[in-house]
């Protein structure tokens, strides 16, 4: 159709009607994740923030039916820090078991890792016949962060074959940025709770030995780190020890 002037009105600035369903979905999408952002800001429990993102991740993006969160400590053990269900928990037992997979490519070179045909690809052969065995027909896989010498994928399951696209891989990495900085808040926080924690206990060890020993903070602290050094653990550990037990175990 066109105006008295014989212009089309898309040429105008007039979205077509193609173009108002892909904003209209974009907005839509924005406002789920802005939406999951303030809901993962809340957690202030690390294990929280990981239980709310694999839920999350099912729910939002397209083919996914389990998730989990595969992390590798020391670069040798692997474990799920949070899964969906028992085949996504299942899954990281095995590529621990076998020392490949998906996701663990996914955290090793920092990329997204997305598999059509699990059982049939090869550079999977020991892990992927039997993830197809236990019903997992595709995946994919994302780089969730890497924090001291932790690394982390988010990892999403699928039972049909190709059940993944463009648009999930778009939604998944999406969702992957706002968990890695509620991650991260939430680790600092815990963090900052548990030095509190530490110096607290510290200073009722240091207490203890002032009043048993008739000795100034300063000489408390020393005798604490002495015995720290001695039999190799940590300042805390020993005061917790200490007022816990009342002995100083030299």
């Amino acid at each position: 159709m066109s105006t008295p002037g014989g212009e089309n009105p898309t040429q105008l600035g007039q979205p077509s009607a193609q173009d108002t369903g892909t904003t209209a979905a974009l907005d839509e999408l924005a406002r789920r994740l802005a939406e999951a952002a303030r809901g993962l800001q809340k957690q202030l429990d690390p294990q929280q923030v990981l239980d709310r993102v694999v839920s999350l991740a099912v729910a939002m993006v397209p083919g996914a039916d389990e998730a989990t969160i595969t992390m590798v400590r020391a670069r040798r053990h692997v474990y799920s820090a949070a899964a969906t269900g028992d085949l996504a928990a299942w899954f990281d037992v095995v590529q621990n078991e076998t020392g490949e997979g998906p996701c663990l490519d996914a955290m090793w070179n920092q990329q997204t890792v997305r598999v059509n045909d699990l059982a049939a690809d090869p550079r999977w052969p020991v892990l992927g016949p039997r993830a197809g065995e236990r019903g997992v027909g595709s995946m994919l896989c994302l780089q969730l962060f890497v924090h001291e010498d932790t690394l982390g994928a988010l990892d999403l399951l699928a039972h049909e074959k190709s059940a993944f696209t463009d648009e999930s891989e778009h939604i998944g990495l999406l969702l992957a940025s706002h968990a890695a900085v509620a991650v991260a808040g939430a680790q600092k926080l815990e963090h900052a709770a548990m030095a509190l924690v530490n110096r607290d206990m510290i200073g009722q060890a240091k207490g203890i030995l002032m009043e048993r020993f008739k000795i100034t903070a300063e000489q408390a602290f020393d005798v604490l780190a002495k015995v720290s050094q001695d039999t190799n653990r940590k300042v805390y550990a020993v005061a917790e020890d200490l007022t816990r037990t009342g002995a100083l175990d030299r």
